[in-house]
């Protein structure tokens, strides 16, 4: 875990997170000397599953996944951050737990880390701070209680398309014939997320893309050609 430096970053990473938005340059600068930096490669393990830690970590560049094993040993994967994102906010709001995930580097990914103590003397300074972290805190849960949600359907076809909505609301830029998504997630992760197989995505994307609801270019692009038809499935 090589050190980097976001000092000369275009965007430093405490300009980047919206917790920090309400904090003045000299705030901005403090944090940025309490931070500590990493770089991890492609697959590389940030934290795992029920090792304790009290770090927030902040994505200054690249894309992680978070992930639980299930009861049945396979990997289930509940968020894709990418830049200017951050998790390990739970392990800051209280002391002496377990991570109740793992996260590891999609791609090439530099990482911002500040300390529970670090973090605590912020939040005793900007209660700001706080309120967005509990913000983040009820998001994300919101974002696992439907995704419990829609691993609960039997009908693969409503999971999928809920993911595929999904990842164009976050990664999706629009274009001529449609909405592009580079796909953080390769076919076996993607199966991974919705709770299906490999043959089961490329199964329904292929289904979906002889529809016309949305083109494959490639394995990692896709095209949302269609959402309103997309998003009868979900309803």
């Amino acid at each position: 875990m090589p050190e980097h430096s976001c000092k000369n970053a275009a965007e430093p990473c405490t300009r980047k997170v919206p917790i920090f938005a309400s904090l003045s340059g000299s705030e901005l600068s403090r944090i940025s000397a309490m931070i500590r930096h990493r770089k991890y490669a492609k697959g590389q393990a940030l934290i795992l599953e029920e090792q304790p830690t009290d770090t927030l970590f902040i994505i200054q560049q690249g894309q992680v996944k978070l992930s639980k094993m299930t009861p049945q040993g396979k990997e289930q994967i509940l968020h894709v951050l990418s830049s200017g994102e951050f998790f390990g906010e739970l392990n800051i709001l209280s002391s002496g737990e377990l991570s109740n995930f793992s996260a590891y580097a999609l791609t090439e990914t530099a990482i911002c880390m500040l300390t529970r103590t670090d973090m605590e003397q912020l939040m005793a300074e900007n209660p700001d701070i706080t309120i967005k972290l509990l913000k983040t805190v009820a998001k994300r849960l919101a974002h696992t209680e439907n995704l419990a949600q829609s691993l609960a359907t039997k009908d693969p076809e409503i999971r999928i398309a809920h993911m595929i909505l999904e990842l164009g609301d976050k990664y999706g830029k629009p274009r001529s014939g449609g909405l592009a998504i580079k796909l953080p997630l390769s076919r076996e992760e993607l199966a991974s997320y919705v709770g299906v197989t490999r043959e089961t995505i490329s199964r329904k994307f292929a289904r979906f893309e002889d529809l016309g609801l949305i083109e494959l270019v490639g394995n990692k692009q896709l095209i949302v050609k269609d959402r309103p038809s997309l998003e009868k499935y979900t309803v």
